[in-house]
């Protein structure tokens, strides 16, 4: 995915400039790939992006000012909207990017899909998970066959049915625990 950010290199305005060279240094400085479209030498550029920003995004007179950012063909928004997400500390999602390892916004990804218990959501704790249900249910063949004769449940089953249990338990933990962090970030905290 490639950033676009759509300039004009012969500006008038010193504001637009300034606007300009923030965007640009910004995703300069932080390694961010974008590429630098000129409307003012380019008349298809100027055209595209005037086409592609939404109505609701367009000033009153109908022509979007640059800088105007792009991720390929997504719009992601103005000069205003960059800036906003640079001081929420959330311009990785603005830009459609995933935020680099290491970084706040990584960093809060990997706390969100930590569980209570210290393990991890995701693809390896579903595989350790399967192979812990899989030996369980190895186990029990034995097991399953006793109890049968007797008309209890096995261990085997109350071991499945507590992992589940578990499971279940800390998927609405984590659930809770992203849905309750939406409501603080978007009723008090501006640096999440």
């Amino acid at each position: 995915m490639v950033i676009k950010v759509f300039v004009a290199t012969s500006s008038g305005s010193t504001a637009i400039k300034k606007k300009q060279q923030e965007v640009v240094g910004f995703l300069e400085a932080n390694k961010i790939d974008f590429k630098e479209l000129d409307i003012a030498g380019d008349e298809d550029n100027r055209k595209w992006m005037r086409e592609n920003v939404p109505g609701e995004k367009k000033p009153q007179n109908g022509i979007p000012l640059p800088p105007q950012i792009f991720n390929e063909e997504q719009y992601c928004g103005d000069f205003e909207s960059f800036f906003s997400a640079k001081e929420e500390n959330i311009i990785y999602s603005f830009l459609g990017l995933a935020p680099p390892p290491g970084s706040k916004g990584a960093e809060t990804i990997e706390e969100a899909l930590t569980l209570p218990n210290g393990d991890t959501t995701g693809e390896d704790h579903d595989a350790k998970e399967g192979a812990e249900i899989t030996e369980v249910a190895g186990e029990g063949e034995e097991h399953k066959k006793d109890s049968e004769d007797v008309g209890n449940p096995s261990e085997t089953q109350e071991e499945h049915v507590s992992i589940s249990f578990f499971t279940t338990i800390c998927l609405l933990s984590f659930c809770f625990k992203v849905f309750v962090k939406c409501l603080l970030c978007a009723s008090h905290c501006t640096k999440c």
